[in-house]
């Protein structure tokens, strides 16, 4: 199922979903500004007046239920936790939010529950595509979205969404760990990398390691990546725990890797402890590379000491994603199947806090130039690339 999933990037130009994402302070843009300085003015004037409007008029209000752990886990569920409060901000939309208990057994009961009185409701997470798609058909006066699932119905040849009211919001993690992948080779000084996956074998944190790998062997093809993974599908249990990231990253960091890229959630921040504790016992400094927000400023809201060890993020826009599809229901203009971020929309991207790639960054937007072009297509299974 999961592996016909990510085969949906060959049929998207049949639904033209694609969103239009909008960039961040953190991912760096190679587009040139082009408004006149008067015109640009007096158009954020009118910009915020019509937002200041909008938040006024609007009664859109939203459901959102995170994934297992909610809020606090500095990196999925933070990230759209910001997108939501920036809807809040930007449009005065209203919310709820809730989160899954441990096993994550009640994901369709919250979903429900959401959907009570709500118009839109987003369920943060793949694991709650199954249980959207049966909620929505019991609800359908409600819309809903659904993180990293496209909610299409495989059944069907060739697929399609599973209602009118049923939006994916999905990503090219691929393409973002590519860059990262060319950052971590550039600054190497072991040749030797790290990868850490949250859970295994169902066919998403898969495509993070490929395009690290194919990211890292694009600048030297001699450069050498282990990969491990906390635990396998169906235990998603891996993404909640950080002392086994850490155990895991501090058997790389001890074998010769000086960087190492997570993509474990909530786990990862037992990688960036392991990098302070090997860097201060060895005196020799190691980092880590975060995903989904920008981690140097998420880990630093929570211990400033673990920011130095954090050479760039991976950052998958799910702020965009849930901003976009609550601005789209707000207008009216919600679009069911799967909704695209990718680099041309900056939905996904990498961070300069910190300043630890400001020297590589003329390298890194010439490799994202080159994606974004269709000069180089990044690989989603990291068998391709030596996994």
């Amino acid at each position: 199922m999961f592996k016909k999933l990510w085969l949906l990037l060959a049929i998207l130009s049949s639904f033209a979903l694609v969103a239009a994402a909008c960039g961040s302070d953190d991912a760096v843009s190679t587009d040139p500004a082009t408004d006149d300085t008067d015109s640009g003015d007096e158009e954020a004037g009118d910009e915020d007046a019509m937002e200041e409007e909008a938040a006024a008029e609007s009664d859109t209000s939203v459901g959102l239920v995170y994934d297992i752990g909610g809020r606090g886990d500095l990196s999925f569920n933070d990230s759209a936790a910001a997108g939501l409060e920036k809807a809040d901000a930007d449009l005065g939309i209203s919310f709820t939010e809730a989160s899954p208990n441990n096993d994550g057994s009640n994901r369709a009961e919250l979903l429900q529950l959401a959907a009570d009185g709500n118009p839109i409701v987003i369920g943060v997470g793949f694991l709650f595509a199954g249980d959207a798609a049966t909620v929505a058909a019991e609800n359908p006066d409600t819309n809903f979205a659904v993180v990293d699932d496209a909610m299409l119905d495989f059944s069907q040849d060739p697929p399609v969404p599973f209602g009118d009211n049923v939006a994916g919001l999905i990503f090219a993690e691929e393409q973002g760990s590519y860059l990262v992948g060319v950052a971590a080779a550039l600054k190497t000084e072991t040749n030797k990398l790290g990868f850490i996956g949250g859970v295994c074998c169902f066919g998403l944190i898969e495509k993070f390691e490929a395009g690290f790998r194919a990211g890292a062997l694009s600048v030297n093809p001699d450069i050498e990546i282990v990969a491990s993974y906390i635990t396998e599908a169906p235990d998603f249990d891996g993404f909640n725990q950080p002392d086994r990231a850490n155990v895991i990253a501090t058997t790389m960091y001890d074998e010769g890797a000086d960087i190492i890229y997570h993509a474990a959630g909530g786990a990862g921040n037992g990688m960036f402890q392991a990098a302070k504790d090997y860097s201060e016992d060895n005196g020799s400094k190691v980092w880590g590379i975060g995903v989904d927000a920008d981690q140097y400023n998420t880990i630093g809201n929570v211990d400033a000491s673990l920011q130095e060890y954090v050479l760039t993020s991976m950052l998958k826009r799910v702020d965009v994603a849930v901003f976009e599809i609550l601005s789209s229901q707000n207008s009216g203009a919600f679009a069911a199947g799967p909704n695209v971020y990718d680099l041309s929309v900056d939905g996904v991207g990498y961070s300069t806090s910190g300043g630890f790639v400001d020297d590589i960054v003329d390298q890194l937007e010439e490799a994202k130039a080159a994606i974004i072009a269709g000069d180089v297509v990044v690989p989603t299974d990291p068998t391709e690339v030596g996994g």
